[in-house]
């Protein structure tokens, strides 16, 4: 298996995620990847991507990828059934951290309890 092989689900994530300036070589058996993706949350997508691929230090790849907008650790476009309590446990991984992301939004937002299907929420640095 070559190292692009290994590495493919990463290669059609950054695709998915439509990774901008993105530039793929593989080099003596090391994939470079290069690019720069939209948020911060996107940019831990594929470094855990990398890791499940090539483990926790894989020496078979370098990764140079940047973000584009620091300002926000997201930006979520509200699905139906979705909470503010939902949305905190799936980005920070509690979802008692709602409020943060209701003071983040409080432009669009009047009450936390209640959000509609195609918002789009801003999700901030912790």
């Amino acid at each position: 298996m070559s190292v692009k092989e290994k590495y493919q689900a990463v290669l059609s994530l950054g695709e998915s995620l439509n990774i901008q300036n993105g530039d793929v070589t593989e080099e003596n058996g090391i994939l470079k990847v290069v690019g720069t993706a939209n948020t911060q949350y996107e940019k831990n997508l594929l470094w855990n991507a990398i890791k499940t691929a090539g483990g926790e230090e894989p020496s078979d790849i370098m990764a140079d990828i940047k973000v584009a907008d620091e300002s926000v650790y997201h930006r979520h476009t509200v699905s139906s059934g979705e909470t503010l309590g939902k949305i905190a446990a799936h980005y920070y991984g509690s979802a008692s951290k709602y409020t943060v992301i209701f003071e983040a939004n409080t432009n669009i937002l009047k009450n936390p309890d209640v959000i509609h299907p195609d918002q789009e929420l801003v999700i901030p640095n912790l």
